[in-house]
């Protein structure tokens, strides 16, 4: 089936790059739409991250989410590698945009319709724990003996406990609705979540972020954290350097001076050279900031 209007690759991307706040009757008849996909195929899926946060402390979707949040642990409940492809072509005979990513700790897809954003992803279980942006290690136990609750429109599973998952990703205020600065307190998250070593792929070419002040001048000292992998100060010319394990959206902390600021999705390859600019009219919650070097920078 040809996708939609509001279902191809551009609307995708463009979702990624622009918050735009979802529609919570599109949404809820998405996910109704996923669960019935889901079900036919016999695969359990939980509602994770801004949706679950959504349906436990608001009874509702939040205002300024910009996306439907799905999940699946490989391994559990029966669920095997070769069962997902046909979610992904099942979503596409539906008339949805299907862009399917990889790595050692997911098989994700970014999938659109009406203009609409669900994130689905398949979990690996690494040393009993499952990834979540932005590396935050969430014991497998919370997904072991999902939890199924009356929300959104329908009847749907969430991590269980639930209050113990949203504090492991959103802090212990994750009961506080905060529409900006959350990002810092799911950063802080970062450092208490149990470690697992992401370990840079072996011969990948560095990848620099180069950061200027208000006034496109270079800053030497500042402290540049690619959040939970690595954190260097920049060098006379401005660039701190990191090893990157794969091209994703990582979490970024910048801070020099008296200024700071959390990028929390950025999209970053091995091997590219970034460049960081502030602005000085907004501090929270700006998405997809770095641009690349020698793209806007003079």
């Amino acid at each position: 089936m040809v996708s939609e209007s509001g279902a191809d690759e551009a609307d995708l991307f463009d979702s990624y790059a622009n918050l735009r706040h979802i529609d919570p009757k599109i949404a809820e008849q998405l996910l109704k739409e996923s669960k019935e996909i889901m079900d036919q195929l016999g695969i359990q899926f939980f509602i994770r991250q801004g949706t679950c946060l959504g349906a436990i402390r608001d009874k509702s979707f939040i205002p300024w989410d910009d996306d439907i949040d799905l999940g699946c642990v490989i391994g559990l409940d029966g669920l095997t590698e070769d069962m997902i492809p046909p979610v992904f072509d099942a979503f596409r005979d539906h008339g949805y945009y299907v862009n399917v990513e990889s790595n050692d700790h997911w098989i994700a897809a970014g999938i659109m319709k009406s203009s609409t954003r669900i994130d689905l992803t398949f979990f690996h279980i690494i040393d009993d724990h499952i990834f979540h942006f932005p590396m935050i290690w969430m014991p497998v136990r919370f997904f072991s003996n999902l939890k199924e609750i009356e929300c959104l429109g329908g009847n749907y599973l969430v991590p269980n406990p639930p209050e113990e998952y949203l504090e492991s990703k959103y802090g212990p205020n994750w009961v506080t609705p905060k529409e900006y600065a959350y990002e810092k307190d799911i950063v802080d998250q970062v450092g208490k979540s149990s470690a697992v070593k992401v370990v840079p792929t072996q011969g990948q070419p560095s990848t620099t972020v180069r950061v200027l002040n208000q006034r496109d001048e270079i800053v030497k000292g500042a402290q540049v954290s690619v959040v939970g992998l690595d954190e260097e100060s920049t060098n006379d010319d401005g660039r701190a350097e990191f090893s990157l394990p794969y091209e994703d959206f990582y979490a970024l902390f910048i801070k020099f001076d008296d200024h700071e600021e959390v990028l929390y999705q950025e999209l970053l390859s091995p091997g590219q050279s970034y460049v960081y600019r502030p602005d000085p009219s907004k501090k929270d919650g700006r998405l997809m900031v770095l641009s690349q070097e020698g793209q806007a920078d003079s």
